[in-house]
């Protein structure tokens, strides 16, 4: 499996994008501070997950997170549990 998921930074309430194949790890990695892009904001928490058989559907989700408009939908529909 492939996922899609968004992280909220508790430090700053940073939304952040991103896929793995394994979400486990990959969210450890977060919090760990060994993923460049985040680590300045950790900790993280997981807030979403979408899962996917194939990597190519997870990537091209993952690249329409990542425009604004949609992303902001997504946070919409996720108001109140990040509340």
């Amino acid at each position: 499996m492939y996922y899609v998921y968004a992280l909220k930074s508790t430090k700053n309430g940073d939304i952040y994008i991103g896929s793995t194949e394994d979400l486990r790890t990959r969210v450890k990695l977060h919090n760990f501070g060994k993923v460049k892009s985040t680590k300045a904001y950790k900790p993280w928490g997981l807030i979403y997950y979408e899962a996917y058989l194939s990597k190519s559907d997870a990537a091209k989700r993952e690249r329409e997170l990542k425009i604004h408009a949609a992303k902001n939908e997504l946070l919409k529909r996720l108001k109140n549990s990040l509340a």
